[in-house]
């Protein structure tokens, strides 16, 4: 099949990862690099989101999940389409132009934006292209195109989505501590939890379910493993929070 690019539409993709060493929620990001043509001048040299035209054959989730798979090999990840982006100005910064015109792209593109979570530790950085790189989420580098206001608006979406649906789990490894959890919503939410009230919260969810098991490889005394069960989940729930934090 002959792949026809639509030139007016595009994806983009947000991806969040989830570092359990550093405890930090990160972004994927590829270097935006071009040189003029005499090599003596660097014309860009940012970050931006991953993201490519969509196809005339394929829908918008296909060519998200597309791209995704180019970039780290993935394909059965948390995905939610959240936002299209389509303001007339939005590629036309300096050195916008500049990279358009290189890749001979639309000047006037529609982008659908997604966001996915995935476990960091699951990209090999070494096999990416574009020199793609986590960032924290709180210390990100210069962005080109919209694509700042494209992450931002994706992490308040983010941010809803963990208090109302169990997402943050495809963050977590399968078994988990519960200060492991902990940790995951205070990365999210930029807050910090009384630990004595969140683990009476969450050890009292049917669908957190306590594993014949304790982490082992740390200094501290083993804590208890636990496992989320997305089959008891579907059955007891209900519309509202996950966790009153």
């Amino acid at each position: 099949m002959e792949l026809i690019k639509n030139q007016s539409i595009s994806v983009d993709c947000v991806v969040f990862g989830y570092d359990t060493l550093t405890k930090s929620l990160n972004l994927l990001l590829i270097n935006r690099y071009l040189e003029s043509e005499d090599k003596n001048e660097v014309l860009v040299d940012d970050y931006v989101l991953t993201g490519y035209h969509i196809y005339e054959h394929e829908t918008l989730d296909d060519a998200a999940t597309r791209v995704l798979k180019e970039l780290t090999g993935l394909t059965n990840t948390y995905k939610k389409q959240f936002k299209a982006f389509g303001d007339p100005n939005r590629l036309r910064g300096e050195k916008d132009l500049e990279w358009i015109k290189s890749e001979n792209f639309n000047f006037r593109t529609v982008t659908v934006a997604y966001y996915f979570l995935i476990k960091t530790e699951d990209v090999d950085l070494k096999n990416t292209k574009h020199e793609a790189k986590w960032f924290p989420i709180t210390s990100l580098p210069k962005l080109g195109f919209d694509h700042e206001k494209i992450i931002l608006e994706a992490y308040e979406d983010l941010k809803i989505k963990c208090l109302a649906e169990p997402i943050i789990f495809e963050l977590l490894p399968d078994k988990f501590t519960i200060n492991e959890v902990q940790e995951v919503y205070e990365s999210i939410l930029n807050i910090e939890i009384d630990n004595r009230n969140f683990r009476r919260k969450l050890i009292h969810k049917k669908y957190i379910i306590p594993l014949d098991e304790k982490k082992v490889g740390v200094s501290k005394k083993p804590s208890q493993l636990y496992m989320f069960s997305k089959d008891v989940y579907d059955k007891v729930y209900q519309k509202n929070y996950l966790i009153n934090i």
